[in-house]
């Protein structure tokens, strides 16, 4: 198969620094679309890949899953793409296309496999893919979202993870006017959280264990902030919810939530903790019929509606633009919360130019 160049900033082994590296990408296809990266958000998932943390990284590992760009080349067969056209690619670059889950437009649920952006088998290229902290990419023209070109492309680039995974479960769940919605954490998932809830017409209660970011929760647009290490702030909090979205990826009691929950509410998390959470109350389910649930990213159609619902009502993730030279950095801030919300990386660093 004929290649293409490509320069971007991979890691070598786990625990290892992200360095300059070149690779290949394959030529584009009759309906592949290649695309010059312009931004590229920066993911916990990222980091966690990149120093092996959940196993399975296939070293080396280009990471980056929030890619805006715009289209350089497209395949004879593309139809919605051309040349010029502002797009994006999320966490997926195809899947098996056929199972129920991908007939049904849920394909970060395929049943064979989806082929994600990063560190998944290539199945076209052969060995793994290589993400988008990288100059370029080619992508079927099936997993290419159309970007709206009035969004401001670096501050969109966070959508395509932290959006989507935070869309997602509030659409699942119908969390709409009139809805009492808790959201647990405020992180590069949470505050994409409470401003979606909040312009879908929700009533938003953002849970923190961090008292200096209630200012920015409220301007995000939650209604009412509170400081989970406060039992008795968190007692009040009983069974007035309708549904609480946990985007906290560390260990920690979910009892606390559970009984934020009316009748029937839900608990749905998002974030992946390294260990388990302890197991929580079997009574708090059973008493008032609640359910605790998962959610994960969301498919191509969901994506392409949540970029459009946040063009619509203006928004965009609030980020730290930094270069490539700086990723290094920004994993160890990070880890640290120092930053609000999303790291956005600038890739016309990558040259210099």
């Amino acid at each position: 198969m004929k290649t293409i160049p490509a320069a971007g900033y991979a890691a070598h082994e786990a625990g290892g620094a992200l360095e300059p590296f070149t690779f290949v990408r394959r030529e584009p296809g009759p309906l592949d679309v290649e695309i010059e990266i312009l931004f590229c958000g920066v993911c916990h998932s990222d980091l966690h890949t990149a120093r092996g943390e959940w196993g399975g990284s296939v070293y080396p590992v280009v990471p980056g899953h929030e890619i805006v760009g715009h289209v350089s080349r497209a395949g004879a067969g593309v139809t919605r793409f051309r040349p010029g056209d502002p797009v994006a690619v999320g966490c997926m670059v195809d899947s098996c296309r056929t199972c129920p889950s991908c007939r049904d437009g849920l394909e970060q649920y395929c049943e064979n496999g989806a082929v994600y952006t990063y560190n998944s088998p290539d199945t076209v290229l052969g060995g793994t893919t290589c993400g988008g902290y990288s100059n370029r990419i080619v992508v079927t023209e099936a997993f290419v979202l159309r970007l709206p070109p009035a969004m401001d492309p670096a501050a969109a680039a966070p959508l395509l993870c932290a959006g989507i995974t935070t869309w997602s479960p509030l659409r699942t769940w119908e969390t709409g006017p009139g809805a009492r919605v808790g959201v647990v954490g405020l992180g590069g998932l949470g505050h994409m959280a409470v401003k979606l809830a909040s312009a879908m017409g929700a009533d938003v209660v953002l849970f923190t264990t961090s008292p200096g970011k209630a200012d920015d929760a409220l301007r995000l647009g939650a209604s009412e902030v509170v400081v989970s290490r406060d039992r008795a702030a968190m007692k009040r909090q009983r069974a007035r919810l309708d549904f609480v979205l946990d985007t906290v990826a560390v260990p920690h009691d979910l009892n606390p939530y559970l009984d934020a929950l009316r009748r029937d509410g839900t608990l749905c998390l998002v974030g992946i903790p390294p260990e388990p959470h302890p197991a929580p109350g079997v009574g708090r389910l059973v008493n008032q019929r609640r359910r605790l649930a998962g959610s994960s990213i969301g498919g191509i159609a969901e994506t392409q509606e949540m970029l459009d619902f946040c063009a619509a009502h203006g928004l965009t993730a609030d980020i730290e633009l930094i270069p490539i030279q700086q990723i290094n950095e920004a994993y160890e801030r990070m880890l640290r919360s120092d930053v609000r919300y999303r790291f956005v990386i600038d890739m016309e660093s990558l040259t210099g130019g």
